[in-house]
């Protein structure tokens, strides 16, 4: 009965570990991204690819899926 016990816990702890590392490797990701994209460098090759303008673009749509999928 112990043995049983003792093994379930492992399994849940490896499940545990396996979230928090992946969590772990969103936020080092989205940290990195921040970095980047702080510098002047990106900033001025962003404006020359007009990713502002491609966000702009896509809000009417991403309204208009919100929209649907309320009905």
């Amino acid at each position: 009965m112990s043995v049983e016990v003792i093994q379930r816990s492992e399994q849940e702890n490896g499940a545990n570990k396996d979230t928090l590392l992946m969590l772990g490797g969103v936020a080092l990701v989205v940290v990195g991204a921040g970095l980047i994209l702080t510098s002047p460098l990106a900033k001025k090759y962003m404006g020359q690819l007009g990713i502002g303008s491609l966000a702009t673009d896509l809000i009417p749509d991403i309204e208009r899926y919100f929209k649907l999928r309320s009905m």
